[in-house]
């Protein structure tokens, strides 16, 4: 029977103290069955560093089973495999990138006299008021509220 193996994260963690086996398995089966072919090793996700037995690991992949994203890239961090990191992120999640700061530009403020100059010119020219035809007004209902 041919079947695809893969490496994946097996969650073995109590509840809020997440901790993970690294584990070769078939494709199909679901990591928490127990049908695995080898444990490679172990990550705590609070502590940070996984240990794995890289040699097997390395061994497994030989043989053409693929490693998860995850678990691909605790190897480029280990630096047992080459390549870029997978975006492991869910696809509406957005990627953060850090923006360089943009050279300050100076504002200059307007000269009094321009700001004056204004002033008098909204004073001399008043805005024209729009008044609402007679009819809408008659079908505005008015509502009072009960105290």
């Amino acid at each position: 029977m041919l079947f695809m193996l893969n490496i994946r994260l097996q969650r073995v963690g109590r509840k809020n103290d997440p901790s993970f086996r690294v584990i070769v398995a078939d494709s199909k089966l679901k990591p928490k069955t127990g049908n695995v072919l080898e444990i490679l090793g172990s990550y705590n996700a609070r502590m940070g560093k996984p240990i794995i037995n890289l040699d097997r690991t390395k061994h497994w992949m030989s043989v053409g089973a693929k490693a998860s994203g995850t678990v691909h890239n605790l190897l480029i961090d280990l630096k047992a495999v080459t390549g870029k990191k997978i975006n492991v992120l869910n696809k509406k999640t957005p990627i953060v990138k850090e923006v360089a700061e943009a050279p300050k530009t100076e504002v200059k403020a307007p000269a009094p006299e321009v700001v004056a100059e204004k002033t008098e010119e909204a004073v001399a020219a008043p805005e024209a008021v729009v008044e609402a035809p007679a009819e809408v007004v008659a079908e505005a209902v008015v509502v009072s509220l009960p105290k």
